[in-house]
């Protein structure tokens, strides 16, 4: 133990270069956003489609760092005490991240403008105007939509609105939660705090289990909201984990090679390479069968979802997709010394951040944006500010979170001594 003393002690400290860069990206990503509300409808619609875009998915990567919290503490896993700070410093953001994506989605629904429906003009909303466009409920309207009347019980503002609420305050409670005992256990030891998060965790992720796919369903498969399917909410999970994972990986390597957490060795990085590898690879399992048998049953309701997806604007980033996320994790992390490399393991989670952005992409867009080209220079420079202030955002509030704890290991957890001396043969 004394040998590892003075590690123990470590703080991170977040100032310099990273801290600049964030700042910067951050600025930009607000030049992005105010030249999008500048550029007439098409540019809010694309902003909106963007935040929305970023804000989900920042949501994603904190509720994930929960999840990783919970279903090691379930699983009385030792393994990873040793960068357990990372999806804590998640678990703490998340909060915040949940603030921007209400902030978006509120505002997505009540600023309107005006477009064509069945060559009448009418007043819809920047975000969810497929069901919350006025007179789709109304049998006396010229717009009534029998499909979204049958929806209606759930797709309507004050219950939709209220649910995201409940689901985002719920995660970030759980999270909380997490970070205050694993802090007061470092303060008293003993196995009091630990005991309570193993119980939290497993209540967390049987109401995570049961709700996550609701979430995912309201927050962007209700965007094209004729079409429906049951694997989406896996999918986003699916989706949501392994970017989680990625993020966590890339946070512990940046800093392992910046002098912080000497402790973690190659077998730590092997068993998280090998989390991202099977989660990819289940990503892959629940975007073919969603694929596959939609395209099977060519049933024309289903099949809308990607046809859209197969029209030349989107098609080429459809393929990318799958290469990105599957072909180049299956060839980057396949063999276990592949794992076991920093840099290996580096380029193999920027290549999953980047790929799963555009897996958002393509569920988010195709459904809020009527695309005229392939290619859009100005669209694809706004989209990339966006993504740098997020980006940035949440590199700023991550790692301002890390700074905060007092050590960079839970020093009084109960398996910290068998995370130490992890080792794979």
């Amino acid at each position: 133990m004394s040998t590892h003393q003075h590690s123990f002690d470590e703080r991170f400290e977040f100032a310099g270069k990273a801290k600049t860069i964030s700042l910067v990206a951050i600025v930009i990503g607000v030049v992005g956003i105010l030249a999008g509300f500048i550029g007439g409808d098409k540019g809010i619609q694309n902003t909106f489609s963007n935040l929305l875009l970023m804000s989900y998915y920042f949501v994603g990567v904190c509720v994930a760092g929960v999840f990783f919290l919970a279903y090691n503490y379930v699983a009385q896993a030792g393994w990873s005490v040793a960068f357990l700070r990372i999806p804590q410093a998640l678990a703490r953001v998340l909060g915040i991240a949940a603030v921007i994506l209400l902030v978006v989605i509120v505002a997505g629904l009540l600023m309107k403008h005006e477009i064509l429906e069945e060559g009448k003009k009418v007043m819809a909303p920047y975000l969810y105007a497929h069901w919350a466009t006025p007179g789709l409920t109304d049998k006396n309207s010229e717009h009534f939509d029998a499909i979204i009347t049958g929806k209606s019980a759930f797709l309507n503002i004050p219950f939709f609105i209220g649910t995201i609420i409940v689901l985002l305050g719920l995660y970030t409670w759980f999270g909380k939660l997490l970070v205050d005992y694993s802090n007061n256990e470092d303060q008293l030891g003993g196995m009091f705090n630990y005991n309570k998060s193993f119980k939290i965790s497993a209540i967390f992720l049987t109401v995570f289990g049961f709700t996550f796919p609701v979430y995912a369903f309201g927050a962007v498969m209700s965007l094209e909201a004729h079409w429906y399917s049951t694997m989406f909410g896996w999918y986003n999970l699916a989706a949501a984990h392994v970017s989680g994972l990625a993020v966590i990986a890339l946070i512990l390597i940046v800093l392992k090679q910046n002098g912080y957490f000497s402790w973690v060795n190659e077998s730590h990085m092997q068993d998280l390479g090998k989390l991202i590898f099977g989660f990819s690879i289940f990503w892959t399992y629940v975007w073919f069968a969603q694929f596959f048998l939609t395209w099977y049953a060519n049933i024309p309701e289903e099949t809308v979802y990607f046809y859209k997806r197969w029209e030349p604007q989107y098609k080429w980033w459809f393929w990318l997709n799958i290469v990105l996320n599957f072909v180049a994790p299956l060839f980057l992390l396949m063999k276990n010394d592949d794992k076991r490399s920093l840099n290996r393991m580096k380029l193999a989670c920027i290549i999953i951040i980047i790929g799963h952005w555009l897996d958002y992409y393509m569920m988010i867009m195709p459904g809020t944006i009527e695309k005229e080209h392939m290619f859009d220079i100005v669209e694809f420079a706004q989209d990339m500010a966006i993504f740098a202030g997020f980006a940035g955002l949440f590199t700023y509030l991550t790692l301002t979170a890390l700074s905060k704890f007092n050590s960079l290991i839970p020093k009084k957890h109960p398996f910290v001594e068998e995370s130490l001396h992890h080792h794979i043969q």
